[in-house]
Order: structure tokens, then sequence, then C-alpha cells
């Protein structure tokens, strides 16, 4: 390496274009391999994904002590004895549907003119259907063209035939016989690669591990388990739901009367493998078949009918109860996934998008070294959610994180969204401002919109006990909800005048003192924002208003002083900001809220540092300990369910 500074300082600048660079080449050469190399990967994906499918079947066998060969073997005969025996019977009813065509076109044809007839003169429609004849006229071959002799001659026709040459043994062949072993090639791949698959299964898991990591042998073999797991339940459950759409799409269309039901209940259980599309092709053939047949028109309609009542079902009912709400994919991601899968591969490519663009997504969630797999195609929030929090207030957009918290708020409590998400975004920009990279403007931008969010979720009613599930309807709401966690049972508690210790009676007993900037003015304004929820007035004022000579209201109502940090800067300025808030106000308690601090032995040598009545790092504790502290005599707490890993509440000996 060089030990010139200024080539080592454009070395490191231009890193990031070749490492951008070899990125783009390395997806350029896979997908070139993908592409070149499908004769034999499609038969190896075919054969990997049934054997997720065949792996249950196969360790049912061997739990009936039937041996791994036997087993493998017996489970494969039935499965392609099955492949075998269904695709037979598509040919045949597919031969008999194309002998049919010619009888079914006459019917069609005389639809095609009374609908012309119906038509006419009506504008749009009937230029349509008058284009329609046309280009079926076009496209009708032309008459012979016949040449005459001379005037007074006898007409004859010249006829032109031309003859190929006549073809080799080996030409022939390939003609005849190429279009028939081709499939049966790559049926016996599928076989040979489906049985040494479930043969040699636990070789193929250990040498898995060894690629992607034996230094933890039981992460790494709890992540292949779980991701082998899940793939397996998700394709038998996708298979068990599609074979389940074509039987009912099969007898509806028998029941209609529709010809070779069997062949369209086949190929919409096939098709419903694609995202999105699969189902609204499959019923195509069936429209068009249905409309050629019937001369009237019931048996369209009762076939469009079939199909629009049976698809939302399966996908919005019985999906979601299989394997939940989704495949675990952005909507994005499918519709990408199928377009390059059916680029490289085919119409092959195109059924298998979903399962394979799954198995990667499987990869990404298990895999570190593969984790931008599931960033890029998962269905989960790439950011957590107080960092899409705090990304929308250094947008300047407070308004979505508005609609995001009133989502969080059909399932939990909004103390439990301030200490879970906004708090924890207020850290992230505290951090931000702490290494200089937020200016002046850039924080109070910031600490605006924040404040917005505050005041416009403020107006949220208590939470009470929910019964039921409600559907979140975004996804970052729904993951702020599952790390949240329950509410504690203090987010459900108001409590009244009588429920007050006389010195706490006042129009406002608490008082809420910032330290300093716009961060902690919000975390203080969250503060007195819950407590005023939950039956405790509180008044805001800034630390450096104070130290100007500012004197709260009703001081001598005051019967508690809260100080809020974000980031503290000393603990003997702090001490001696409690001792003044002690000597100001006699007989005062004062809470102190690190909001950083997690640890329990660093809060109780705080605590005695400080000389504080009680520490806490949640708004949650600090609710819990304001409302035990102004509790009338007589009076108690709802019982605290244990939350874990929040520590303990830190009092002062009395």
């Amino acid at each position: 390496m060089s030990d010139d500074p200024v080539t080592a300082q454009r070395l490191k600048q231009g890193l990031p274009i070749f490492v951008a660079l070899a990125s783009v080449l390395l997806v350029v050469a896979v997908m070139a391999a993908l592409y070149l190399g499908r004769d034999i990967l499609v038969p190896v994906t075919l054969a990997i994904l049934l054997s997720f499918v065949l792996v249950p079947a196969v360790r049912a066998l061997r739990r009936l002590r039937v041996p791994r060969a036997a087993a493998v073997l017996l489970v494969v005969t039935v499965a392609f004895g099955a492949l075998f025996g269904i695709g037979s019977l598509i040919a045949s009813e597919g031969a008999q549907l194309a002998s049919d065509l010619p009888r079914y076109s006459l019917t069609m044809r005389d639809k095609v003119a009374a609908l012309r007839g119906a038509t006419a003169g009506t504008g749009t429609l009937s230029r349509i259907m008058d284009l329609v004849q046309d280009l079926g006229a076009a496209l009708q071959p032309p008459p012979p063209v016949e040449v005459k002799g001379e005037p007074g001659s006898a007409t004859h026709p010249l006829t032109v035939e031309i003859k190929a040459a006549k073809a080799s043994l080996v030409e022939t062949v390939q003609i005849f016989a190429g279009p028939v072993l081709h499939p049966l090639a790559t049926t016996g791949l599928i076989l040979i690669f489906t049985i040494f698959i479930l043969l040699q299964r636990e070789d193929l898991r250990n040498r898995a591990i060894r690629i992607a990591g034996s230094g933890d042998l039981r992460r790494t073999t709890a992540a292949i388990d779980d991701a082998a797991s899940r793939l397996s339940r998700f394709f038998l459950a996708q298979l068990a739901l599609n074979v389940a759409f074509g039987v009912v799409i099969g007898a509806g269309l028998w029941l209609i009367g529709v010809p070779s039901p069997t062949l369209f209940g086949v190929l919409a259980a096939v098709l419903r493998f694609v995202p999105y599309v699969g189902a609204a092709i499959s019923a195509l053939l069936p429209l068009v078949v249905a409309a050629a047949v019937d001369p009237g028109w019931s048996m369209l309609i009762w076939t469009a009918i079939l199909f629009v009542v049976v698809e939302p079902i399966c996908g919005h009912v019985v999906e979601p109860l299989l394997y939940g709400h989704s495949t675990g994919l952005s909507p994005i991601a499918v519709i990408l996934a199928a377009t390059i899968w059916t680029f490289l591969w085919g119409p092959i490519g195109l059924v298998l998008a979903t399962p394979l663009t799954v198995c990667l997504v499987v990869l990404g969630r298990h895999v570190e070294r593969l984790w931008y797999l599931d960033v890029l195609l998962g269905d989960q929030p790439a950011l957590m959610p107080p960092e899409i929090f705090y990304q929308r207030m250094l947008a300047g957009d407070p308004a979505e994180a508005v609609d995001q918290g009133r989502e969080f708020l059909k399932e939990r409590a909004l103390v439990t969204y301030y200490d879970e998400v906004v708090l924890a975004g207020l850290l992230l920009a505290q951090d931000d401002l702490s290494r200089g990279t937020l200016d002046r403007d850039r924080q109070e931008a910031v600490g605006a919109s924040i404040r917005t969010v505050v005041d416009r979720l403020g107006a949220a009613p208590i939470a009470r006990s929910r019964r039921g599930k409600t559907r979140m309807a975004s996804r970052e709401a729904a993951a702020a909800v599952a790390a949240a966690g329950p509410d504690r049972q203090v987010a459900g508690v108001v409590l009244g005048r009588d429920d007050l210790a006389p010195n706490w009676r006042g129009r406002t007993p608490v008082l809420c003192v910032s330290s300093r900037g716009p961060f902690d003015e919000a975390a203080t304004l969250m503060l007195a924002q819950t407590l005023g929820r939950h039956g405790l007035q509180a008044q805001v004022m800034a630390m450096k208003a104070l130290r100007e000579g500012a004197r709260p209201e009703r001081i001598d109502e005051i019967a508690l002083i809260c100080f809020s940090y974000l980031e503290p800067v000393s603990l003997s300025q702090i001490r001696f900001t409690v001792r003044q808030a002690r000597a100001a106000v006699p007989g005062v308690r004062i809470l102190v809220g690190f909001w950083r601090e997690r640890d329990p032995a660093s809060l109780e040598r705080l605590r005695r540092a400080v000389s504080a009545d009680v520490l806490v790092t949640s708004l949650n504790e600090a609710l819990a300990a304001v409302q035990a502290a102004s509790r009338a005599p007589g009076t108690h707490a709802p019982a605290e369910a244990p939350r874990e890993p929040l520590p303990a509440l830190a009092h002062a000996p009395a």
C-alpha cells in the first residue's frame, strides 16, 4: 500500500465506488449463472422445494419404524405417481377440449353477431364490435389465386408445390423425440435429486451448518432447523390451500356445466402459486369457454361469480389462518421477484417466484451475512419504531408519526407509546446532538415536530382493558405494538380527587422541570401530560427560567418536583439543583428522571449521589411512583404484574 497520504485519501474516497461496482458485477454474474444454468438449476430447485413438502411424510413413516430408504422410495413413488396421473388427466382433458373447440366457435360467432346487432349505432361499443369483426376478416387466410390462360382457352390453375429436402435420421429423431425427451429428462433429474436430498438430509444439513458457520453450533443449528420447519410448514400450507382452491373451482365448474372442469381446476391450483394475478389468469379460459358453450349468458355469469367468491375467501379468510396474513414478503418484492424469475426461467420461474423469494427472506433472517435479503425483500419494517419516529421528525413530517401513534393507541396506552417509541427517538436525537451533527435550526425543528406529536396525541382516551385483537393498518405500528409488549397496570388508572392525599389536592401539585434543550423539554412535556391524564395536574418550567428568577404558580401547593434529564451533565450540578428545590419548597418530594440509564446498580448509585426521593428511567415508572406517593392513606394501588427487564424503583429512606 502506498505511503502517500494523498493517494491513501483518494483510495479511501473511491472505495465506496469500487464496492458498488463489485456488487453490481456480482449481481450480474449471479443472474447470468441462473439464466445459463437453468436446465440444471430448475430441476434442483424443484427437487429442493418438493423435498420440503415430502419431509413430513418421510418422518411419519420413520416414526412407524420404516427404514429410511424404503420410506423415501415409498413417499417419492406416491408423489410422482400422483403427478403423472394428474398430468395424463390434463392431457386427455385438453385433447377433448381442443376437439370440441370448432363446435363452440359457432356459438361464439352467433353471440358476437348478436352483440354487434344490439349495439349498432350506439357509439363506442359498436365501433369496437366492428373492429373485432374487421380483425377477424383480416385474419382469415386469403383465397387461392388462379392464373387463367388466353381468352377462349381452358382455365388451368397454376399449382406450385414446394418440397423440403429429405430429413436425415438424426434430424427426424430431434424433431419428433426432442419435445418428449426434454420433459422426461427434466422429470428424471427432479426424481433423482429429490430421492438423494431426502436420503442425505442430515448430511446436507451438516454441510450447510459448516458453510453458515460452525463457530456457534447452537445458534446455527437452531437457525437452520427453524428455517427448514418454517419453509416446510409454509409450502405444505400453500400446497394444501391451492389444491383445495382447485378442487372447489373444478367442482363448481362441473356443477355449472362448463366442459373440462378437471382441467380448469388443476390449472387454477397451479396458477394460484403466482401471486396476485394467478387466480385471475386461471379464470380467463373458463370464462371464454363458458361464453362459447352456452347460447345464453347464465353460464358465464355463474362462472364469474364462482371465481369472485372463492378467491377472496381463500386469500383473506383461509390463508391468514394457515400461514399468516402474508408470505413475509413486501408487495413490491413479490412483483419484482415474479418479473426477475420469469425472465430467468420462463413460466416455471413465475410459479416458483414466491417460494424462492420466501427462501431468500428466511435465509436473510437467520444468516447474519445475508441480512440485506430480509431488508430488501421482507415485509418487516426496515427501521425500528424509534428510528422511524426520529426520521419523521428529521423530515419535518409529524403528521405521519401522529397517524402511526393513533394506530398504536388502538392496542396500547399512550404512556407506553411515549416510553417505547417517542422517548427512545428522543435519545437518538440526543445522540446526534452530542456528536454535533444537529445544528441549532434542525434542533428547533425536531423539537417543534415532537411537541406537535405530543399535543395531538394528548387528546387520546385513557387506555382501558382491551378484549379481542385490532388489526393494525400500519406495519410500523404493529411492529411497535409487538416490541412494546403489554401495558403496565398504572396505564389504566386515573386518580380522582378523593384518592389523593390532602397535600396533593391543589390545582397543580406537580412541577416538571426540563434541564436544557428542546429534547429535554419534549420529554418533560410528555411527563407532565402523562401525569395530568391520570389525575395529577402538572405545570412545566425550564431550568433556565428558574435560574433567572422565575417562580412557579402556586408554589405552596406543589407536592412533587420532577427533574427530567436525557443527558445529565454533572451529578454535582443535579445535587445542587435538588438542594435548591428542597430549600425553596420545604417538605417537597423530588423525582429525577434519567431517561437513558437502565442499570439498576447505577440507578442506586445515582440516587444516593443526587439525594432524590425517587429515580426513574421511564414514564411508566414515573407514573407508578407518583401515583403511589400521592394516594391518600387507606387507598391501595392496583397490583402490578411483573415486567422485565425494567428495573425496580429506587426510593430514598425516610
